[in-house]
């Protein structure tokens, strides 16, 4: 006999909210996550950071806002976009059929492939949205008819069939494979095994903070990392090996994580901040300097913004 699906209201009395996980899962969840992290960091690509862009992400962020989605879907979203774009533009660079198009015009390559992807990037990036919205397993999905509907109001006149296209064209191009980690993700299990660890830490009060903490760091990554990877360095302008060696810092999702908590902890509760800071490097490893290096730099800018 064919299981019956859960309803929405079912699905929410099943699914976990923040704080109610047991440590057992959560400790399973944290070695799982830094494994794929790791994998991640052991995995990436020339053109890593291409697709996390300043206005790429307002996008994104402003989709999910729009549609009412959960602010997770907005940062997996953004891994799925880097992913599937990076694979996508090489698949098309060296296609030749693509070529020889290209070829046969008095232009480059990279001229011909930028005009094919000029007007599907936009739904590209929504079907990005659409995945993470399905991966997240929440109660609030779009269904096609809204889609179409809400891309008509940014101009984009696509049907049903196209969206479909569209999603499962990105769904073949990331191989089948959604579950990479993402940087709220990493934030939420640290800040849960932190409250575990650390019952006298306010970790629910923290991760409301937390979320703003992480979509500003977000936002301005670009300024944020460059001052980090000064102050590693202590030169004002580091060299090109340095930079690419930097990379894998900003695509670390657990420095990531652990900065973003030290951060609010910083702003919320200062008097617990070097305890809090002691407690993270020991969850994940990584050193108290790294932390609070990460921590006075993003502080900074916010100060400065």
């Amino acid at each position: 006999m064919a299981k019956r699906l859960l309803s929405s209201r079912e699905r929410d009395q099943f699914s976990l909210k923040f704080g109610q996980a047991s440590f057992d899962l959560l400790s399973d969840f944290l070695v799982n996550f830094n494994q794929k992290n790791k994998e991640n960091l052991n995995s990436l690509s020339k053109c890593c950071g291409s697709f996390k862009q300043k206005r790429l992400l307002e996008c994104i962020f402003l989709i999910c806002q729009e549609l009412k989605l959960d602010p997770s879907v907005g940062y997996h979203a953004t891994e799925l976009l880097q992913r599937f774009m990076v694979k996508h533009l090489t698949d098309l660079l060296v296609t030749p059929a693509t070529a020889g198009a290209a070829a046969s015009e008095p232009r480059s390559l990279e001229d011909a492939i930028f005009d094919q992807l000029r007007e599907k990037f936009p739904l590209i990036l929504f079907s990005c949205v659409q995945l993470a919205n399905k991966m997240s397993l929440t109660r609030h999905m779009i269904d096609t008819s809204t889609a179409v509907c809400f891309l008509h109001l940014l101009g984009l006149s696509v049907s049903k069939k196209t969206v479909l296209e569209s999603e499962l064209m990105v769904f073949k191009g990331l191989e089948f494979r959604l579950d990479y980690p993402n940087p709220l993700t990493s934030v939420e299990t640290l800040l849960e095994v932190l409250g575990h660890n650390e019952p006298s830490v306010p970790a629910k009060r923290l991760y409301h903070l937390c979320r703003h903490v992480l979509q500003f760091i977000a936002l301005e990554k670009a300024a944020i990392y460059d001052g980090l990877l000064k102050v590693t360095t202590q030169r004002s302008s580091p060299s090109k090996e340095q930079r690419e060696k930097f990379v894998a810092v900003t695509e670390d999702c657990m420095l990531l994580g652990v900065g973003v908590i030290a951060v609010a902890t910083f702003i919320l509760y200062f008097r617990k901040w070097e305890q809090v800071v002691g407690e993270l490097s020991h969850i994940t490893g990584i050193s108290m300097q790294s932390i609070r290096d990460f921590a006075h730099m993003t502080l900074a800018h916010i100060v400065g913004f």
